[in-house]
């Protein structure tokens, strides 16, 4: 790979340009029927701002309020998987991006231990957990970070749970082997910069914008994480997570190219009683607007495929969903 791969091109080519044009054009054709479409003010829960979900999220309300102009869509940046449950269990929100991992926890776990009632409307894309050290850094694998300070992620993040069942793969304990604090994305590269912190992780897409700041000064080095999957598991194992291992794309940073990591589903996730209206015109345009759900800087093909929307893992298809994909596909 000479460079950046653009996933608009990618889905151009998997779906085909004209099939592509055809799509876009049926969703257009959805606002133009006599039915109104559906209408009121949709809380899409995110993520940190300048990360991958604020920017999926942006993404999504651009489309979803040209195509349904009743329809108004306000994004609200959060710390991740974790605060974007609470939202919705709380009904502070319509809608949220999740790691998968996160809301199967949802079903009743330490983390939840009152399970929250949550419906798909699709896996929208695959993240890679990032676990980064300066480049001059003697830590080679998660195993060599004991005494080393961590920050896991924001607290509320689904990466800062992760992140202490990876350290726990690792024969480490978080707080006594290894200092452990739940800082920011930003606040994190700033300590990392300064030296108070060591290592940092994050699930995001590739590139990371923060990341590539800090490749290009002070460096950086990719841990490998892979090899800790098989004890990452839930209560149900792997079964279900959206965990699997994945390979950093060569164009991604300077020297990660080859690191193997482990790979989060995401899945785009409503409380039950979201309008069917609703989730059907969310549905149609993860289908029909794919290429348009892109944040610029995406590189792989860790987006939107369109054939895996409907992997979405222990989490049931809202009902709306359902009638939308089988509409689209028959």
């Amino acid at each position: 790979m000479n460079g950046p791969v653009d996933r608009r091109t990618l889905l151009h080519a998997a779906l085909g340009t004209a099939a592509v044009a055809v799509l876009g054009g049926a969703l257009t054709a959805d606002t133009s029927r006599q039915r109104p479409g559906p209408s009121g003010v949709l809380r899409f829960a995110t993520g940190e701002p300048t990360a991958f979900y604020e920017a999926f999220g942006r993404l999504v309300a651009t489309e979803l309020e040209t195509a349904y102009p009743r329809l108004s869509c306000r994004v609200r940046t959060t710390a991740g998987s974790v605060t974007n449950i609470e939202l919705l269990r709380d009904r502070r929100a319509d809608l949220a991006l999740v790691l998968t991992d996160t809301a199967q926890a949802a079903q009743g776990t330490a983390l939840f231990p009152h399970p929250v009632p949550l419906c798909a409307i699709g896996r929208v894309y695959e993240t890679y957990l990032q676990f980064v050290v300066r480049a001059d850094s003697p830590v080679r694998a998660v195993s060599d970070l004991a005494g080393h300070t961590v920050s896991l992620g924001a607290t509320g993040s689904g990466a800062a749970e992760l992140g202490e069942r990876i350290l726990h793969a690792a024969g480490l304990s978080p707080g006594t082997d290894v200092p452990v604090r739940h800082l920011p994305l930003a606040d994190a590269a700033d300590a990392m910069r300064a030296g108070s912190v060591d290592a940092l992780l994050v699930a995001g897409g590739v590139p990371l914008p923060v990341l590539t700041e800090l490749d290009d000064s002070p460096g950086l080095r990719f841990l490998p994480l892979a090899g800790l999957l098989p004890r990452l598991g839930g209560r149900d194992g792997l079964a279900g997570s959206g965990l699997e291992e994945v390979t950093l794309p060569q164009s991604a940073y300077r020297t990660a190219g080859g690191v193997a990591t482990v790979g989060v589903s995401n899945l785009l996730v409503c409380r039950p009683d979201l309008p069917r209206a609703v989730a059907d015109a969310l549905t149609r345009l993860l289908v029909l607007r794919a290429t348009a759900l892109v944040p610029d800087n995406a590189v792989g093909t860790q987006f939107l495929d369109v054939g895996s929307l409907i992997g979405t893992g222990g989490i049931a298809l809202h009902p709306g969903a359902v009638a939308a994909y089988r509409s689209l596909h028959g």
